[in-house]
């Protein structure tokens, strides 16, 4: 059965005043999602934001064959699908398992068939309704251009943010990572902590729109998948198939910006010429070749691009672009078991990166080091890397941001704790602002 929409496009004047109406609009709404590329413009950008309203069908899987669920759920409806896949699932891909407590409790993967997309290109704006709705889309347009975004006063409160590994505890843990590395077990693990309240009122839409404010990322998202809501600035593609080409875009390589131009330019010099930092890149970018090659056509594995330097609004990133072509009995339920989870947010080897991860870490990552994106009617796909995030439960009302970097046989245990703070800082800022703040 495929879906048909009814599509129209709408004139809008401003396109950024419309993307605030649309989230203040639906605010209240149990379903939905906005992918915003901030105007991040690349050669594999399909359109400047998209976003899905309202269900028409949910998929939650919370145990049990999830991949093959969601590929029964696609060929059932063959329309838009938004959603999120939990780093979890890596135990249903291989024999690992996980032990520790998610705080937050996301579902292993979570979709749905959105009511109403809207979507943003250069060509304008774009609405596509689903058959089966009522609603009419000029008039829905008109609706939202009419509200009025005001700002909502947050509760007060005096709530604290709580480290789950002192720098203490965090340092020993590096420590045990570098002993698997100097011992030969893995050459690159990446390593990562949490930050949890508990009992908080976040006005997530704010959060949001603050957070979106500061970092103005490439794969920034806000969601609500029922009690769960997403507030994320990723800077990073997990992968991207369109028609036969796929593509994963994998970040190894983080420096802090400075306000002086000329620092800011040695900075990012010096980033590009670190031994440590391209050594990171080049192991991971070999990883996602390994994982490509096993569902692309023979020797179609490239590197479009290595070592590519990207500033974003508070971090310099080392970037690597690999593009394959997908075999042609294959689809993107392939592509995602072949790839996931994604190799900048595991190691190498990825099997043994993961099993000294679940041992090491303090957390169930959950949909921290997942990713968020969307499947077209045609299965085509583009997802982020769920990081730079913070993630919500409104039911339990428990909060958590989640950090990590890449621990190599170069690392001082010293310097990646103080990266990991570099990467929390627009988050913890965020969330001070609503009186949860990081002690």
């Amino acid at each position: 059965m495929h879906n048909k929409r009814i599509c129209i496009n709408v004139p809008i004047t401003d396109q950024l005043v419309f993307k605030n109406k649309l989230l203040e609009f639906y605010r209240d709404i149990s379903y939905f999602t906005l992918l915003d590329s901030n105007g991040h413009d690349s050669m594999h950008s399909s359109q400047e934001w998209l976003a899905g309203a309202g269900n028409m069908a949910v998929l939650e899987v919370t145990q049990g064959n999830a991949f093959e669920q969601l590929r029964i759920f696609y060929e059932q409806h063959q329309d838009w699908l938004l959603g999120y896949l939990s780093y979890d699932l890596k135990n249903e891909l291989e024999q690992l398992s996980s032990n520790h407590h998610d705080t937050v409790g996301a579902a292993l993967l979570h979709f749905f068939v959105p009511e109403i997309l809207f979507s943003y290109t250069k060509a304008g704006l774009e609405v596509q309704v689903h058959e089966l709705s009522n609603i009419d889309a000029a008039q829905l347009v008109q609706k939202i251009l009419q509200i009025d975004v005001k700002p909502i006063d947050t509760p007060k409160q005096n709530n604290s943010l709580v480290a789950l590994d002192t720098k203490d505890v965090y340092i020993n843990k590096v420590q045990k990572v570098l002993n698997h590395i100097y011992r030969g077990d893995i050459y690159e693990a990446n390593f990562c902590t949490q930050f949890q309240a508990t009992n908080v009122k976040l006005d997530s839409l704010k959060a949001y729109a603050q957070l979106n404010a500061i970092s103005k990322s490439p794969f920034a998202v806000y969601a609500s998948f029922d009690a769960l809501k997403i507030m994320c600035a990723s800077p990073e593609r997990y992968i991207k198939k369109n028609g036969d080409v796929i593509i994963s875009q994998p970040i190894k390589g983080t420096a802090r910006r400075s306000q002086d131009f000329q620092e800011d330019e040695f900075i990012k010099k010096q980033l590009a010429a670190d031994p440590k930092e391209r050594s990171e890149n080049v192991m991971i970018v070999d990883l996602v070749r390994n994982d490509l090659s096993r569902i692309a056509t023979k020797g179609s594995v490239e590197v479009e691009e290595l070592f590519g330097m990207y500033s974003f609004e508070q971090v310099h990133q080392m970037i690597s672009t690999i593009a394959a072509k997908l075999l042609p009995s294959l689809d993107f339920v392939d592509v995602l078991k072949a790839t996931f989870p994604m190799g900048s947010m595991t190691g190498a080897p990825k099997v043994s990166a993961m099993n000294i991860i679940e041992e090491t870490e303090s957390f169930k990552r959950g949909l921290y080091s997942g990713a968020i994106g969307y499947v077209t009617p045609q299965g085509d796909m583009d997802f982020n890397v769920v990081i730079r995030s913070i993630i919500y439960n409104t039911s339990n009302r428990n909060l958590s941001v989640s950090v990590g970097s890449a621990i190599t046989a170069q690392s001082k245990p010293e310097l990646e704790y103080e990266e990991c703070l570099l990467k929390a800082r627009a988050l913890l800022e965020v969330l001070a602002q609503q009186g949860i703040a990081f002690s």
